[in-house]
């Protein structure tokens, strides 16, 4: 077992300030290319994690803790910020992620500590039984795959564009 708490820590409170570098200033063109219908650009994946903020992290760490396996976790709609969010600007909910970042991780701190077994169980409505260390090892590498899908997102504007360069850039294959 590779998890460590604080070692997750350290990526969560990060993520909201490498998507700002990434992300703020840029050219609309840069945060609504996408990769085809169906897919998402860098303002959808943003919408997501605040989503994932409000309705998914924090709320099923809860459940865990709190109910064990006695109920499933709350519902979460992976899609749901596609139908919000229209009239935001991308650093509007950069912002919004930013500040609910830094309460989940407020609200992490006050429910884990050295003493919590990180290996209690919560009944996922797909998987069934999923362990506290899991759900939070999840959250570490969504973080990452969504920043990964950004950045590949926005190198496949380039795609045609870098010519032969292309068999060397694993990003854009």
């Amino acid at each position: 077992m590779k998890f460590q708490i604080e070692e997750a820590i350290e990526i969560l409170e990060r993520t909201p300030k490498v998507l700002s570098n990434l992300l703020i200033g840029l050219s609309n063109s840069w945060t609504v290319c996408d990769e085809g219908e169906a897919t998402w650009n860098a303002f959808d994946v943003i919408g997501h994690l605040i989503e994932g903020e409000k309705y998914n992290w924090i709320p099923r760490i809860e459940t865990i803790i709190s109910k064990g396996e006695t109920e499933n976790f709350p519902v979460f709609d992976r899609f749901s910020q596609l139908h919000q969010n229209s009239q935001k600007t991308i650093e509007q909910l950069l912002s919004e992620f930013t500040e609910l970042r830094l309460n989940s991780l407020e609200r992490l701190s006050s429910l884990i500590n050295s003493l919590t077994d990180l290996e209690q169980t919560g009944l996922h409505p797909e998987f069934g039984s999923v362990k506290l260390r899991e759900q939070i090892s999840t959250w570490v590498a969504h973080d990452l795959d969504h920043i990964s899908q950004i950045a590949r997102v926005m190198a496949k504007r380039y795609k045609e564009d870098v010519g032969p360069w292309k068999a060397y850039l694993r990003i854009l294959n």
